[in-house]
């Protein structure tokens, strides 16, 4: 009976031993091993890696000193298809105010000749008209629009302002003895390579109403031109 208990005793001691190794960590927990990896480490290997700064070689850019003058004045020079009578050289003055940056009045006075008409020359020597009537006189007053503002680049090192622009307005024509009250609208594209010059390319039409072969009728009259003009 004796040797019994003593055998039961032993056993409650030999399983209550883990048990108290396990409650002895709860109160005694040993630090955590360190990191061998960071203990080897250098200063410079364990701070965060550095943002690098691009080194970009910086292009000049030079700002066009346009004139604060809102006049521009300049010649013209074109090719003018007088309806029926063929087309012909055309040339004159233009000149334009800029009420704002977009907006613009422009005033024209081209002069161009007319040729002999398919009926003239198929009838032998029959003439319309004296060589003073074939003379073709227009002035214009129109108003003009500036859209699509950009530049225009020539190789790497030359830019250029430039913008399109619409243009309409009314006005009057001298032709065959007679003036003609006209329509005109066009567009056309503008390009300042210096800051007192502009370069136009110009393509308009001239309406007005005509009744010298025989019958009445609107004519188209295109005109395309190009133009340089300065600054004031």
């Amino acid at each position: 009976m004796e040797s019994r208990i003593r055998v039961v005793l032993l056993t409650a001691i030999l399983v209550a031993l883990p048990g108290c190794a396990s409650v002895r960590n709860w109160f005694h927990r040993t630090p955590p091993a360190a990191n061998p990896s960071a203990a080897n480490s250098t200063p410079e290997e364990s701070a965060p890696p550095r943002v690098v700064e691009p080194e970009v070689a910086r292009r000049q850019v030079t700002v066009p000193k346009i004139r604060s003058s809102n006049l521009e004045l300049g010649l013209f020079y074109g090719a003018l298809s007088i309806e029926d009578f063929g087309v012909h050289p055309v040339y004159g003055i233009t000149a334009a105010y800029h009420i704002t940056e977009d907006i613009f009045f422009r005033a024209d006075l081209g002069r161009s000749y007319g040729g002999r008409t398919s009926f003239e020359t198929l009838s032998g020597n029959v003439q319309l008209l004296t060589d003073a009537q074939r003379r073709l006189t227009y002035y214009d007053l129109s108003i003009g629009y500036n859209f699509l503002p950009g530049e225009v680049f020539l190789g790497r090192g030359i830019a250029m302002t430039s913008a399109f622009y619409l243009v309409g307005g009314i006005g009057g024509t001298d032709f065959a003895g007679d003036t003609k009250f006209t329509v005109n609208f066009g567009a056309g594209y503008r390009v300042v390579p210096t800051d007192w010059l502009a370069l136009h390319v110009t393509v308009q039409d001239h309406v007005f109403q005509t009744s010298l072969l025989g019958n009445t009728k609107l004519t188209n009259n295109l005109e395309a031109r190009i133009a340089a003009t300065v600054f004031f």
